[in-house]
């Protein structure tokens, strides 16, 4: 997904977050106080506007909290603000362009309006809603959203349908009879369809004829010759139309200036051609033309379009993707014979004959010579067929980091890590297409960006296990523990700690990992100068690396303890549970029982969470005080006497805390018990 980000960015390419929830919640106040709809894609875009609302209240409950955001919440908020800014577009498009061009391009317009509420679904699935500070009822209407986004169907309106093939019907009768110089045009009906369109007086015919002509301007430098050819057909048509309702002489008046496109042109670019029917797959369809895809290319950034609607978008001057908005890094179309093979597949299946795909020169030449022909095939599902196209995809990309220059690779990386965000199923045919290996060497990389984005796209493949040995083989620990000590940005260390802790799951890894040098003291040093995200990932990478016996006594000697310590007196570094955790496994081995003991500070904070910890922050705090006391004896058995408020906060847990909390609290009281005996 190409995000557009207004100005003011931080280095890491995201707005500062105070910025970042004003600009989401103006924008979302904007498109929620729309209230005047335009005659077309009125219920797409009332359900948009709905959810908005739902999103709107979210940001403002996140701004009112004020609390820290992780990068992974940051970067969601900032493609949210992207969608959220493209639906704003959407809807000013559909209000203050042409009703009859946007009534023709309906299909075109639901589609933008699907893919827009997908893409906010997969944005969604990755928000970390669990550690947000929200309402339970704001939290539950976003998961609601989740659902319905994830499930939404494309959908079209009936009746612009309807209105739209009386329209084509109106417009082929009105080519017909200039062609041959008779009126066959169907003036009511066309009356019919411009007052549905809130087209009514002579004042918003000219409106309309001045949005159609600013629609074929704009068309001119995207949307090729035979765009144009028809809209301003439609001029002439709504131009005769205004004269022939608005005057008192019903003359047959054909503007002369008018160039009608060929018959044949017409019938290869009509909107509401025999494929466009609602029972195509929406993998199947060019996200161009709408149509059955007849000859499937892969571009640049990955996405699939049919060869002649997306060679006619070059042709005409531009360098971007049409899906994403990115701009291309070649010109190369690749064809994608995965879905080539499934469509032709697919038109057997449902007795469809498809001509082979003719560009407009061919076509001139060879119009009376067009081949058909069909395959015959077995079934497979659109799942298939979607995986499929994410597999051509991850091969392409991978093609690019192989052999693309720096900034093929940028690019490469970028468009990776975005497809590992989401699905078990993309993590595994990235790895599978041989990504892994170069992405390794990008770590080295002296760009800061391709260095985030390689270490970012390692760790979302991480998470599907079976990647983990793949990347543990390519012998990957070495580069990532160098991002991790000396990367080009905070964002890149502290993945790679996060990189690491996923790693790190696996036992033997834990062996591997800890045994490197330079592991355990460069997640202590991301344990002083991170920021909250990467201070709590390199203390789960540190508790993971701490289940193995061997690992704790280097990770007492590089410092940990009093690191931990500290941060548990440090309300704004937000880890005290993260940190309470790794102390209590340290104390397992002799040097960290020794190093913990030393502190003179580490009881009375004890001590206060066992009152107002968390759950598992008490029964940690009663490991780490059951421990001292053994070890300390007298000393820390005295300290907790004499607080008056240990005993009872250690009675109230062994009557109500969890299993493991009421057992060591028994146990400390009792040990205890026998201090006060003996003394």
């Amino acid at each position: 997904m190409d995000i557009t980000l207004p100005p003011l960015m931080t280095s890491s390419g995201c707005l500062p977050v105070g910025s970042l929830l004003k600009s989401l919640i103006h924008i979302s106040n904007e498109v929620a106080s729309i209230s005047k709809f335009p005659t077309v894609q009125v219920k797409n875009i009332s359900m948009m506007i709905r959810r908005v609302k739902l999103l709107s209240s979210l940001f403002q409950e996140i701004q009112e909290t004020n609390s820290p955001l992780l990068p992974t919440s940051i970067l969601c908020l900032t493609e949210l603000f992207s969608l959220i800014r493209r639906v704003k577009i959407l809807i000013d498009g559909c209000k203050e362009g042409s009703a009859l061009w946007n009534l023709l391009q309906t299909d075109v317009i639901s589609t933008q309006y699907h893919v827009t509420v997908k893409e906010m679904g997969s944005t969604l699935d990755i928000l970390p809603l669990s550690l947000l500070k929200i309402t339970t009822d704001t939290k539950e209407q976003i998961e609601l959203l989740l659902k319905q986004a994830t499930r939404v169907a494309f959908f079209v309106e009936p009746r612009e349908i309807l209105r739209r093939q009386e329209l084509l019907l109106v417009i082929a009768n009105y080519n017909e009879g200039k062609k041959e110089k008779k009126g066959l045009t169907d003036f009511e009906k066309m009356k019919q369809i411009l007052l549905s369109s809130g087209v009514k007086s002579p004042l918003e015919f000219e409106e309309e004829i001045l949005k159609l002509e600013a629609e074929a301007e704009k068309q001119a430098g995207t949307g090729g010759i035979f765009v144009v050819s028809k809209i301003n057909n439609l001029i002439s048509l709504v131009s005769m139309s205004k004269s022939m309702i608005f005057s008192t002489e019903n003359n047959d008046i054909v503007p002369e200036n008018l160039k009608l496109s060929s018959a044949i042109n017409w019938q290869q670019n009509n909107f509401s051609s025999s494929q466009s029917s609602s029972n195509i797959p929406d993998e199947y369809r060019c996200p161009i033309s709408l149509d059955l895809m007849r000859d499937p290319v892969i571009v640049a950034s990955g996405h699939t379009y049919d060869r002649n609607s997306i060679a006619q978008w070059i042709n005409t001057g531009h360098h971007t993707c049409p899906k994403s908005g990115q701009r291309l890094i070649h010109m190369a179309l690749i064809t994608n014979f995965a879905l080539k093979s499934l469509i032709h597949q697919w038109c057997q299946q449902n007795n469809i004959i498809v001509a082979e795909s003719i560009s407009p020169s061919d076509l001139e030449r060879s119009s009376s010579k067009r081949e058909l022909h069909e395959k015959s095939v077995d079934h497979i599902s659109t799942t298939k067929a979607a995986s499929q196209a994410v597999k051509m995809t991850a091969e392409f990309l991978v093609g690019k980091l192989a052999t693309g220059s720096p900034d093929i690779q940028r690019q490469a990386a970028y468009e990776l890590r975005l497809l590992a965000k989401t699905g078990m199923e993309n993590r595994r045919m990235i790895a599978e297409a041989g990504a892994i290996p170069f992405l390794v060497t990008l770590l080295g990389s002296h760009d800061s960006r391709i260095q985030w984005d390689a270490v970012t796209a390692l760790l979302n493949l991480s998470i599907f296990d079976k990647n983990k040995t793949l990347i543990m083989a390519a012998g990957s620990l070495e580069n990532i523990i160098h991002v991790l000590q000396s990367g080009k940005t905070m964002e890149a260390r502290e993945n790679a700690a996060a990189a690491i802790f996923s790693l790190s799951i696996v036992d033997d890894y834990k062996v591997t990992i800890g045994a490197h040098p330079r592991a355990i003291p460069a997640l202590v040093n991301l344990l002083g100068d991170g920021t909250t995200a990467g201070k709590r990932d390199a203390a789960a990478a540190l508790f993971n690396l701490a289940v193995y016996n061997v690992n704790k006594a280097s990770i007492v000697i590089s410092g940990a303890i009093p690191l931990l310590i500290y941060l548990l007196m440090d309300e704004k570094a937000g880890i005290t549970d993260d940190a309470l955790a790794v102390l209590a496994l340290l104390m397992g081995c002799s040097k960290g029982l020794k190093e913990i003991s030393k502190s003179k500070v580490l009881v009375p904070i004890l001590i206060d969470l066992l009152r107002f910890g968390s759950p598992k922050g008490k029964e940690n705090s009663i490991t780490l005080l059951l421990g001292l006391c053994k070890n300390s004896g007298e000393e820390v058995s005295r300290k907790l006497l004499l607080n008056p408020r240990s005993i009872p906060s250690l009675q109230s847990l062994a009557a109500d805390g969890s299993l493991k909390a009421r057992r060591k609290a028994d146990a400390l009281l009792r040990l205890l018990n026998r201090y006060c005996f003996q003394s």
